[in-house]
């Protein structure tokens, strides 16, 4: 690999110094060791997608430029048995100024290499605001015949500090609207750290309301973890004031408790959790056990609840009385690939269940992607989400 490279950038002097072998084989020894922690140990989830982006991203590189260095290895074996079966003779003189086929080789396999360096620039400039609309239709055995066909929309991870086009926003918003959902839920992480990052988009996301209401739950984000305050009343200020936004908002915000929707003197229970995961940095101040408090007599439970992982680490084991669990947080690492049939991101390695609909016996588990961005200001291959579930009986 450090050949086919060297080869390529021929004319450039310092690929042929002995710092630059060193360099890359330090850096590639670097993300190995640094995918491996990210992989079997507890770091934070930041460093861990930033460790797994990079390693991929080179990974990539190193597999579409690998093809260009086997073909010029081929070529230089078929060159070199056709020589020594042929009779000796003088070798044409090479045309002056013409680029030999080895360095054409490796220029073009540097080239096609950068396509994923490409890539992040263009997921900055078109990714990052190009909503999507993703239908699910929800099937659910025991709903009751009034909320068949109820529209239900969710979006999640907002992280309003890290919006730079409010028009883009906006317009995200009315994509949301003209869906016309029943009632909206969204999943937490409305800012990076503080609340301020709100204040200048509160009044486009007042606008998203729902004739059923729009039901809010908080992430791990949203307590001000992750800046610096210099007093505890100070941070908890901050959360009370998110939490005063919420309700500004219209929003109706399930910190530990329920609501029961009630539709033609029929009712299912709409569960809000605060922000539980298995990942030991983030806040577990989720308490399911409140959440569900006189709800046993409900036909249908979803809940709302930030980190995935709380589903597979409380929920099934606990509460099977759950029928489905809305969730946030992966963003899809936002970068990936994602069809309709296949799915991948370098998130997959450290949350098992990071995007899209998931069942585990009668219990099911939606992972929407994301609204906003964080760190990386774009998104390649798995773009922000709006989704819309449609309720339906499961023999309707």
């Amino acid at each position: 690999m450090i050949g086919g490279i060297r080869a390529g950038l021929k004319k450039w002097k310092f690929s042929h110094k002995r710092w630059f072998t060193v360099t890359y084989w330090v850096i590639s020894g670097l993300m190995v060791v640094g995918v491996l922690i990210s992989i079997y140990m507890k770091i934070g989830l930041g460093f861990r997608a930033a460790f797994l982006l990079v390693f991929f991203l080179s990974l990539f590189a190193k597999i579409i430029f690998l093809p260009f260095i086997l073909i010029d290895d081929i070529r230089r074996l078929i060159l070199r048995f056709k020589r020594r079966l042929a009779k000796p003779e003088v070798e044409p003189q090479p045309v002056q100024h013409a680029i030999p086929r080895s360095e054409f080789l490796m220029k073009a396999g540097l080239l096609a290499g950068a396509i994923p360096l490409a890539t992040l620039t263009y997921g900055t400039i078109s990714g990052v605001y190009d909503y999507r609309v993703k239908h699910r239709t929800l099937y659910l055995p025991n709903l009751p015949k009034a909320f068949d066909g109820i529209k239900l929309g969710q979006i999640s991870d907002i992280h309003s500090g890290s919006f730079y086009n409010k028009k883009a926003v906006a317009g995200g918003v009315e994509m949301l609207l003209r869906e016309k959902p029943d009632l909206i839920f969204f999943t937490g992480d409305l800012v990076n750290s503080r609340t301020r990052e709100m204040y200048e988009y509160q009044d486009i996301f007042s606008r998203v309301k729902a004739p059923l209401g729009v039901f809010s739950s908080l992430g791990n984000h949203d307590y001000g973890d992750y800046a610096d305050w210099p007093t505890e009343a100070a941070k908890q200020k901050n959360l009370d004031d998110l939490i005063a936004t919420h309700k500004n908002m219209g929003w109706d915000l399930l910190n530990n408790t329920n609501r029961r929707l009630k539709v033609d003197g029929e009712e299912i229970g709409i569960i809000g959790v605060e922000n539980w995961g298995t990942i030991a940095r983030f806040p577990r101040r989720g308490r399911m056990d409140l959440a569900v408090k006189n709800t046993d007599d409900l036909p249908v439970k979803l809940l709302l609840s930030h980190d995935p992982s709380h589903w597979r680490a409380q929920v099934l084991p606990h509460y099977p009385q759950i029928d489905v669990m809305f969730a946030g947080h992966t963003h899809g690492m936002q970068f990936g690939v994602q069809t309709e049939h296949f799915q991948w991101s370098p998130i997959q390695y450290i949350y098992k269940e990071w995007a899209g609909l998931y069942h585990e016996g009668n219990q099911q588990l939606y992972v929407n992607v994301g609204y906003g961005f964080l760190g990386y200001p774009g998104r390649v291959g798995i773009l922000p989400e709006i989704t819309i579930f449609t309720l339906k009986c499961k023999n309707a």
